[in-house]
């Protein structure tokens, strides 16, 4: 998808789109962990939406907190550390969601979301932040006795977990963010938001489902605790099959949370095996819900035309 060229922003619109990204930024990374990195998921939504003359903006907005992070725990892992932490994520996706703009048009004629180019575009970016954090790691324990047997035992199953957590957390964030800029796009009232019936879905059936599980959860072990985690898939295909690639999206965020809720260990096996098995269903609910939204439009306006 070209762009095409326009003036180049002012200072002040850089600095306000810099604030702005920052403090979404800061938000979703409170909300992060190492398996559910939620500003992958920010970082992705903005480099396909906001246009090229104000990505130096977002440059500056991500390097001020990530900065900020390294120099605050320098003395916790090390000056080596603090210094590959201080490299911000989003300049090293850019190259790569730049290319997949240009050659993979994100919407299609409907102005659905092409699932290929955000998956792909998610699955790029997620490797690119897990190399980055990755290497982070590696520059703490360098330092340290017997830090590179450390390193390559937990290296290749960091990296992993990495993937994941930036994949999920992007799945997790990004389809909402490209929703609501279709529903501004509609000019969606609160009324009608209200009226809608995946409110009414939402609201009525996935929610209430979702905030049980995670209660449940909390007061449950083992296989119990497994079979609950697995249940929070059950949303987003519901939601998938009734409203297409909004529900989707809307029921990958809520299931998202409320598998995080459940969590209480760091790279716990069984959470990880949970949240790959939500990635999936996402992922693959994302493709049949497009498709649907695409089918729906297409009857509509073949009965617009009779």
């Amino acid at each position: 998808m070209r762009e095409a060229r326009s003036e180049r922003p002012s200072w002040g619109q850089t600095i306000a789109v810099a604030a702005a990204y920052a403090a979404c930024y800061e938000l979703t990374r409170y909300f992060s962990y190492s398996h559910w990195i939620l500003t992958a998921g920010l970082r992705l939504a903005c480099l396909l939406l906001v246009p090229y003359r104000f990505w130096p903006a977002l440059i500056l907005g991500e390097s001020l907190p990530v900065a900020q992070n390294a120099l605050l725990h320098a003395e916790d892992f090390g000056w080596a550390w603090a210094s590959v932490s201080a490299i911000p994520f989003i300049p090293l996706c850019m190259p790569l969601v730049k290319a997949i703009r240009e050659r993979m048009p994100l919407f299609d004629a409907h102005g659905q979301v092409n699932a290929t180019t955000l998956l792909f575009a998610t699955l790029a970016c997620a490797v690119v932040t897990a190399i980055r954090t990755d290497l982070a790691v590696f520059a703490a324990l360098i330092v340290t006795p017997d830090g590179w047997e450390a390193w390559r035992a937990e290296g290749m199953i960091d990296m992993l977990a990495y993937i994941l957590g930036a994949y999920l957390g992007a799945l997790s964030l990004a389809p909402v963010l490209l929703a609501v800029r279709e529903w501004f796009r509609e000019s969606l009232s609160w009324k009608r938001f209200f009226a809608s019936h995946l409110t009414r879905d939402v609201g009525a059936g996935a929610l209430p489902l979702l905030i049980a599980i995670s209660v449940t959860a909390s007061a449950s072990s083992g296989f119990s605790l497994d079979m609950l985690r697995l249940a929070t898939a059950l949303p987003v295909i519901a939601l998938a099959a009734r409203h297409g690639c909004k529900g989707t999206a809307v029921g990958g965020m809520l299931s998202s949370i409320a598998l995080a809720t459940t969590s209480v260990t760091l790279l716990d096996p069984a959470m990880i095996r949970s949240q790959v098995i939500l990635a999936l269903v996402i992922s693959g609910s994302l493709v049949v819900g497009i498709k649907r939204s695409a089918t729906a439009m297409d009857r509509a306006a073949l009965n617009a035309g009779k």
